[in-house]
């Protein structure tokens, strides 16, 4: 078990039972049925089934990923490295981190919603995530001054690697995809927009129930998931039903984002997941990547509006701020055309 002083104070707090005890509930919370669980489609990457990728994109929105080509040993090494990270006291983190937020790695928690600068958006207490993070843009291989730390930099190192191999992979995804809906999706995947978020979801207690993460929508082109291999709690929404995706070792999980669902005129689905933090012994780490489109990049769609993806970013956290969550995509939509018919009627009557 983790020091809960490497928690951050919130976290404590609410984990504190009146006598000082931590209490850990080793039951599981459940979402969809087993065998739709079990269904989610598989892509092998060096020998993708096109109709099996299309189904993934179409009726899912999520899949798994074989044969990707990431070495074992890196995605070993990279979950040792976070969970070194995060076992360190709360406040050396965060000192760590002091000048972060500037377009370099950031640590934040609480909330997973961050501007373009990697600064958090919102950190209510009503809506508290049971979440901490650090933010890694690929674009920049630099930490902030205060993070002379080895242990990060032989971190940032081996995200660097990483990063690569998710460039590739997020190009081949998208190429693949994009010739499914006859477009050229790889276009749209700007890899210095690459970015890597380690997320740890530390245990909860039973008298304080918690999102690891809430419901949402990536905003991404695509987006990668390297899960924890034994602490479970990724979910999507398929059917009105939640679905757990449970890990399965040396396997990504790949999810399509709203920037892919725009350009495929809602071919590919950008669908609803969620993180619930499970009642177990372990704290949960994950390694997920986001790529987008260059910020001034254009997206042509039957189905929106034409917009840049500055303009959607700006739109969502002007959302956020004003409303309290994302609207994401039904901005954009086009509006209805009316018919010749109701037109001619409005003139005559006018």
């Amino acid at each position: 078990m983790n020091d809960p002083q490497s928690y951050p104070p919130v976290f404590r707090r609410r984990r504190q039972t009146s006598n000082g005890t931590i209490h850990v509930d080793e039951g599981g919370g459940g979402g969809g049925k087993p065998e739709e669980a079990a269904a989610v489609p598989v892509i092998d990457l060096e020998r993708p089934d096109v109709e099996k990728l299309r189904e993934a994109g179409r009726e899912w929105g999520f899949f798994r990923l074989v044969n990707h080509g990431v070495p074992e040993p890196l995605l070993e090494q990279l979950k040792t490295h976070a969970a070194d990270f995060f076992a360190q006291p709360f406040d050396s983190k965060q000192a760590l981190f002091s000048s972060g937020g500037d377009g370099t790695a950031s640590y934040f928690w609480g909330t997973p919603i961050l501007n373009s600068s990697g600064r958090t958006l919102d950190k209510s207490a009503q809506e508290i995530n049971w979440v901490e993070a650090i933010n890694l843009p690929l674009s920049s291989s630099q930490l902030p001054a205060t993070c002379h730390h080895p242990s990060l930099q032989s971190f940032r190192t081996l995200v660097g690697e990483y990063g690569k191999h998710m460039g590739r992979i997020s190009r081949t995804v998208a190429d693949a995809m994009g010739k499914l809906a006859s477009l050229e999706c790889g276009d749209y995947v700007s890899e210095p927009t690459g970015i890597i978020r380690v997320y740890r979801y530390p245990q909860v207690p039973p008298q304080q129930p918690a999102d690891g993460m809430q419901a949402h929508t990536d905003s991404s082109v695509v987006s990668i998931v390297l899960q924890d291999d034994q602490v479970s709690g990724l979910e999507f929404l398929k059917n009105d039903v939640w679905v757990p995706l449970e890990p399965v070792p040396n396997t990504l999980v790949v999810n399509i984002g709203d920037m892919m669902q725009a350009i495929s005129d809602d071919e590919f689905r950008s669908v609803k997941h969620r993180v619930k933090v499970k009642k177990c012994k372990e704290d949960r780490i994950s390694i997920c990547y986001f790529v987008f489109p260059g910020e001034g990049q254009i997206m042509e769609s039957s189905k929106y509006k034409p917009f840049t993806y500055r303009e959607f970013q700006q739109q969502v956290q002007e959302d956020i701020k004003t409303l309290g969550f994302k609207v994401g995509l039904e901005r954009f939509k086009r509006l209805p055309v009316d018919p010749p018919a109701t037109k001619l009627t409005a003139s005559l009557i006018n």
